[in-house]
């Protein structure tokens, strides 16, 4: 039996005001894709500035949440191919 993970974040995330953030999607440039991922900096009273990211279809859904060293390695995978789909 394997361990569920852990949501360290968890005590951040219901913290976070996203009332005034600018939320950017995440799609090719000159596209305009149904269902994206959109992202937002979400300034914290912790003094980190978080990176949320959410379904454009699903505003009120899900929300993922990333410290720096998280979206800066999840970036770095991206530019890598590391999540591309196989050929």
């Amino acid at each position: 039996m394997s361990e569920q993970p852990v949501d360290d974040k968890a005590h951040v995330r219901p913290e976070l005001d996203l009332s005034d953030v600018v939320w950017i999607r995440g799609e090719p440039e000159g596209a305009d894709l149904e269902d994206c991922v959109e992202y937002a900096l979400v300034p914290h009273t912790d003094g980190v500035t978080y990176t949320a990211m959410r379904r454009v279809v699903e505003p009120d859904g899900d929300l993922l949440v990333f410290t720096p060293a998280e979206w800066d390695a999840f970036v770095k995978g991206v530019r890598d191919g590391e999540f591309d789909l196989p050929s």
